[in-house]
């Protein structure tokens, strides 16, 4: 008997789970279309799509890519309040230092792309001091949590183009972002 209680009490915790979501597909040929669309710029950050998962939180999927400059790259760190970022490396390789400190930090403006569309509340600076630097390349996958400073100090190939998943917790990005 007091199984059957149990079976009830698993079957009304299940049943108040609610419906599961709809899932969304962002194609290969979505992907590389940005990829190619945006080669000829030294940096790009497109997102691709923000989609809302059950009225919980966002998921936003994009494609970033930086090229290399000719002698050292330009300190350009960048750490995000309130999102996860998960970097899966598509081609070439490149030096990530992430944590440690930010040189000259400051908030980004709450009207650019970056805060609006990307990344949410972020703060954007020069080069990372006492970071962990790390090489990277096509294959790697890399997950940045909120508040942790990262850019890439070197870039040894033509560029370095990655896939970026942007977990959304806060809802601060846009559900129903699309870039077509």
């Amino acid at each position: 008997m007091k199984l059957g209680w149990l079976l009830i009490a698993v079957g009304a915790a299940w049943a108040q789970k609610g419906p599961s979501g709809t899932a969304t597909d962002v194609k290969n040929d979505e992907i590389m279309n940005v990829v190619r669309k945006t080669a000829s710029q030294a940096v790009n950050d497109t997102q691709i799509r923000v989609v809302g998962i059950n009225d919980e939180y966002n998921v936003g999927v994009g494609v970033v890519h930086r090229a290399r400059t000719q002698g050292k790259q330009t300190p350009n760190g960048i750490e995000h309040s309130q999102i996860t970022e998960v970097y899966h490396i598509i081609s070439g390789d490149a030096t990530l230092v992430t944590g440690g400190t930010m040189e000259n930090a400051k908030p980004a403006a709450p009207e650019s792309q970056v805060v609006k569309v990307l990344n949410g509340p972020s703060t954007t600076g020069g080069a990372i001091l006492n970071g962990t630097s790390r090489k990277v390349s096509a294959g790697d996958v890399v997950v940045i949590p909120p508040n942790t400073a990262h850019w890439f100090s070197e870039i040894n190939s033509d560029q370095i183009v990655y896939l970026v998943i942007r977990i959304d917790p806060h809802k601060v990005l846009p559900a129903g972002y699309s870039a077509k």
